[in-house]
């Protein structure tokens, strides 16, 4: 299946014996699907089978599903009230003296004329509704796909911005450790003040403190997420909730990187704007992720 937004709209109108059909379906992104149905309660028995057509289209999304169905007065009908009718006729009979029963001041009371209009849906008219209502959820995910297209390329662009960055940050690795260890030694000299201590015990030391602020296990993860994160948005399918753990994975180790850059002198400046580029990347792939199905 093909990656796909969660915005779309799609609109149908068809005519059949029992009248026009109008049926739209309109998305947007949502954590989850929510159905909306805009009908009448004429459409009330339809609304469940109506419920497990779309659940086999769409999977994500606030969905608003509009359906009427406009009727030919002709197709409708009017007919009188036949008790209203009887009960207007007795009351002249019973007293004369109002004179002659009037039909069109009859047919002027309220309720003397009722639409005739069958109540239940057939099952002609119900196939007829799932069938236009399939038709709808297939164009609907067409444009879907084409958005979801568009939102995929979009983000495999930032992604490989990120991974050259990340590949950068791994270059300035082999100077920023001799650094790291020269500012560390020079700080344990201070604390200890002159004191006598062992040459082989400092640089132990000061080899272990520079370790712990080497980035790259940071790098190395960074750079299989963002592996993971191109896989999956050309393997296509349902990608939302995968990519935004994934790209929160890929913030953590950013945010590490960023701490680790510190007390590295101008490489540290440097791999913090680094770092800091990439952060902007994967926050401009976590907004476009937010429409993805």
């Amino acid at each position: 299946m093909s990656i796909r937004s969660m915005t779309g709209y799609a609109r149908l109108r068809c005519s059949l014996p029992e009248g026009e059909l109008t049926l739209a379906v309109k998305s947007v992104n949502h954590r989850a699907l929510d159905l909306h149905f805009h009908m009448s309660s004429f459409f009330d028995p339809l609304e469940a089978p109506m419920r497990n057509l779309i659940r086999q289209h769409l999977h994500r999304g606030h969905i608003d599903i509009r359906c009427s169905l406009s009727r030919e007065a002709a197709q409708q009908g009017l007919q009188v009230n036949p008790a209203l009718l009887d009960a207007y006729q007795q009351l002249f009979t019973q007293h004369p003296g109002l004179g002659h029963p009037n039909l069109n001041e009859a047919l002027r009371l309220p309720g003397m004329l009722v639409e005739t209009r069958e109540d239940e849906i057939s099952d002609t008219l119900q196939d007829a509704i799932l069938s236009t209502l399939a038709a709808v959820l297939a164009d609907l995910n067409l444009q879907r796909e084409r958005e979801g297209s568009s939102l995929a390329a979009q983000m495999l662009d930032y992604n490989s911005n990120i991974h050259e960055l990340a590949r950068q940050v791994r270059g300035f690795r082999e100077g920023m450790l001799p650094l790291l260890r020269q500012r560390i030694e020079t700080r344990i000299a201070e604390l200890l003040n002159g004191q006598p201590i062992d040459a082989a015990r400092l640089a132990q030391e000061a080899a272990f403190l520079a370790d712990r602020g080497d980035v790259e296990e940071e790098v190395t993860r960074l750079l299989t997420h963002s592996a993971q994160l191109e896989s999956l948005l050309k393997q296509g399918g349902e990608t939302g909730k995968k990519l935004d753990f994934l790209l929160q994975e890929m913030n953590r180790e950013a945010n590490t990187i960023l701490s680790k850059s510190n007390n590295a002198g101008d490489y540290g400046l440097r791999v913090t704007d680094i770092g800091l580029a990439i952060k902007t990347g994967i926050e401009r792939i976590r907004e476009q992720s937010l429409n993805l199905e």
